[in-house]
């Protein structure tokens, strides 16, 4: 994008989100993998602007953490709301000396393309508008202001609440973004009443003060209506969603991504997916995750901040996160695996196999029932159904390291920290707390014993001391 050097934001975002019934500010409410707020500030940062963008927040303190992550950007409080023009005005100190476009966004708008604003701003440029609004026509305008027109142009904009029959008739609403000229901004603003339903200041007063002013106040129609709606309440905010995890989804398809049911497959914006990877119905693929070509996603998976390499298999109902899978390996049904997992080259994780901060080297497989945690584990191990690596002592975790070519036998523990050597055999059922050497066999559990005969004798006591028991009486 080429920069705007006379550009400046502000994005109003101070609504409270009464519908919402929410103590999280609006704004802040996950839409498909990020805060509604995070796509505005994308569009916003496209552009480029001349100065560090302004959100009017409600709660500011908690919006400035949560937006930490965007940088560089200025806050200021709305408090109390008495309307949008009220709201515009809380940021005049920020913008004092600024010359040029100041073009005002919504935090709950999260659909507005860089191309309709550049749209939107190329107008305002070309022809000299005092003020720009973008609007839509839309089938049923109910609830938004509208624009009512005359020959000179734009007349005014009418609230739903205080428009006539007729005014409620028009079909071109206003979307509420607009591109205005700083310099008479701020004191027309300050000639702005509350005469109105609400006795708030309402932004859309400006269009008259500018028009009385013989000042210029221009429309630029988007050509896509959808991408002006706003999310109030929790029913719009799952319909917004369910637009762009389609729309991700088609996406993923054109790149030569098979979805087998893109209307369950959700995934964030972030997330890459290689050529002829085949995505199962119910897959959740969030964060930072990157999945290699040729591989398969069975139904009910969930990863998150993860890398797949080629031709990896992740079988049902698996949880991976912040992992790295080498190519060919596979793992689940039901496995989980947390950050710091590294998965070999060819390795196999099975059913209910759980690692955490831990290496599984190429070639190895644990296939059953397993927890593996602080490990680092060679190449071509075996680790058994049942084997626990016991990292925790009570004050810290300790590691656990198995050689290439191990054999833990089933239902083992390995107490950390300890080390099993390169081709050591630990044998079934052992609690190993020592070290088993290079090619050694480890056991740790108690000598077997077996009593001939004892079952009959057990049974023959029983039976004596039921003949003595005394009658109920």
């Amino acid at each position: 994008m080429v920069p705007m050097p006379s550009l400046h934001i502000l994005i109003l975002a101070a609504g409270k989100g009464t519908r919402m019934k929410s103590a999280l500010p609006k704004v802040l409410h996950p839409l498909a993998g990020a805060p509604i707020i995070d796509y505005v500030l994308a569009t916003a940062a496209a552009l480029s602007p001349a100065s560090r963008t302004i959100v009017v927040g409600h709660l500011a303190e908690s919006m400035r953490e949560a937006l930490a992550a965007h940088g560089d950007l200025r806050f200021v409080v709305q408090e109390p709301q008495l309307g949008t023009a009220h709201a515009v005005a809380q940021a005049a100190p920020l913008l004092e000396g600024a010359t040029g476009t100041l073009l005002l966004l919504y935090g709950d708008v999260p659909r507005l393309s860089v191309q309709t604003v550049r749209a939107l701003l190329d107008e305002h440029e070309r022809a000299g508008n005092a003020a720009t609004v973008l609007t839509a026509v839309v089938p049923d305008p109910s609830g938004y202001g509208r624009i009512i027109r005359d020959p000179g142009g734009i007349a005014r904009i009418v609230e739903h609440r205080d428009a006539t029959p007729d005014e409620r008739a028009v079909r071109e609403i206003n979307s509420g973004i607009y591109a205005f000229e700083l310099e008479p901004l701020f004191t027309a603003l300050s000639r702005i009443a509350t005469d109105n339903d609400q006795g708030e200041y309402y932004l859309t007063d400006l269009v008259a003060i500018y028009r009385r002013e013989g000042k210029r106040v221009g429309a630029v129609v988007a050509e896509r209506p959808d991408e002006i709606l706003g999310i109030n309440g929790r029913g719009e905010l799952a319909a917004m969603a369910k637009r762009i995890w389609r729309e991700r989804a088609e996406a993923l398809m054109a790149s030569g991504v098979t979805l087998e049911d893109p209307d369950t497959v959700y995934v964030d914006a972030g997330v890459v997916v290689g050529r002829d990877t085949t995505i199962r119905p119910g897959v959740i693929l969030e964060g930072r995750t990157t999945i290699g070509a040729n591989c398969v996603i069975h139904p009910g998976v969930h990863i998150e901040d993860s890398t797949l390499e080629d031709n990896v298999v992740v079988f049902d109902y698996s949880v991976i996160t912040g992992a790295q899978i080498a190519e060919h390996a596979e793992v689940g049904p039901f496995a989980r695996l947390r950050p710091e997992a590294e998965v070999g080259r060819e390795a196999k994780i099975g059913n209910f196999v759980e690692l955490k901060k831990t290496r599984l080297g190429a070639g190895s497989k644990a296939m059953h029932l397993a927890y593996l945690g602080d490990a680092t584990i060679g190449g071509n191990v075996n680790i058994g159904a049942g084997t626990i690596t016991c990292n925790y002592d009570g004050v810290r975790k300790n590691p656990t390291t198995i050689e290439e070519g191990a054999f833990i036998g089933s239902d083992s523990q390995l107490v950390a920290p300890v080390k099993v050597g390169r081709g050591a055999y630990v044998a079934a059922g052992s609690s190993i707390t020592r070290d088993v050497p290079a090619g050694a066999l480890g056991i740790a559990r108690g000598r077997q014993e077996n009593h001939e005969g004892w079952v009959e004798r057990r049974k023959r006591k029983q039976a004596e001391a039921g003949e003595r028991k005394p009658e109920k009486t």
